[in-house]
């Protein structure tokens, strides 16, 4: 795929991707986040009580256990600023959707090694939870130089 000035596009130029509304009525897996959640991950960036007041209706104080990285908003995409060796990073998936099993399908950047915990997940109910853990690790020091422009990959889901 192209970008406007064609050539070839990145992730950035993508967007949001293409819409499909029905496919949004019955999505099957969902990243469950509560506001609490986006508030941890403010902390994470390093914002205080001042500034998180800026975007909530009640005061937080951020707590060193609640999240200790932007590696764990339990968000759909992962980026990781500095992959110096290697990194692990949990995902919890809810079920919304009918019992099955989803398989997982990873096309990794290139330079980058990524593994995942579990290669199916098995639902038998609606609102089950599944935690999986995704590793990417560096193939060598030359990847390193790579990050420059930012690499992408694509791990789906599928039943």
């Amino acid at each position: 795929m192209n970008n406007s000035s064609f050539i070839k596009a990145t992730t950035f130029s993508y967007g949001s991707g293409h819409i499909w509304p029905n496919r949004a009525m019955d999505p099957g897996l969902v990243y469950d986040l509560t506001t609490d959640d986006y508030v941890h991950f403010l902390c994470a960036l390093g914002y205080n009580a001042t500034q998180i007041a800026m975007f909530t209706d009640y005061s937080y104080s951020c707590h060193p256990t609640k999240m200790s990285s932007i590696l764990d908003l339990n968000y759909p995409s992962i980026a990781v600023p500095y992959l110096i060796t290697s990194t692990a990073i949990k995902r919890t998936v809810k079920n919304v959707g009918s019992a099955g099993t989803y398989t997982v399908h990873v096309d990794a950047p290139s330079g980058v090694s990524v593994s995942v915990e579990l290669t199916s997940l098995v639902f038998e109910r609606t609102g089950e939870e599944k935690t999986f853990t995704v590793k990417l690790t560096l193939k060598g020091i030359w990847a390193v130089t790579m990050f420059l422009g930012g690499l992408y990959g694509l791990m789906v889901c599928t039943m």
